[in-house]
């Protein structure tokens, strides 16, 4: 009986043979396309975290420059309350803003307002790639006036 079904089965494996072989003209062109796609993905996905990275850096300077007018505009605060509380904020932030630390961030006090800015440079995730970021807040000094 085994030797009735092995000619069937030997058939089979013939035809499916034959089947493979008239479609062996498209044989390896997925990893072609995948190879002439693949770099193009890669670049995309670095660009948008580099991208992603910049954002965050603007985020962090703009934060940093609100804590130093925060720390700044208050009754009778210090002369370098603003950049202090500012670079605090810089440092326990993270490295998403680099060398914000050259410049330092900078507050200027006039009798009635209060302008911090803070600049650096984005995260490079792309090696040679980064983006100058200067973010500036303002706000109101805290003053007693007459009623």
């Amino acid at each position: 009986m085994r030797r009735a079904a092995y000619p069937r089965w030997n058939r089979a494996v013939t035809a499916a043979r034959r089947h493979l072989a008239a479609g062996d003209r498209e044989r390896g062109a997925n990893p072609v396309e995948l190879a002439v796609v693949m770099p193009l993905i890669l670049v995309l996905l670095f660009a948008s975290i580099q991208v992603a990275a910049v954002f965050l850096a603007r985020s962090t300077a703009l934060n940093a420059a609100q804590s130093g007018v925060n720390a700044q505009r208050t009754y009778q605060a210090s002369s370098g309350a603003g950049v202090d509380s500012a670079s605090r904020f810089l440092k326990a932030a993270g490295g998403w803003l680099v060398g914000w630390d050259k410049a330092g961030p900078t507050c200027v006090t006039t009798t009635t307002d209060v302008t911090c800015t803070v600049s650096g440079r984005s995260l490079s995730v792309v090696p040679g790639v980064d983006f100058a970021i200067q973010q500036t807040a303002h706000g109101t000094v805290e003053r007693v006036t007459p009623p």
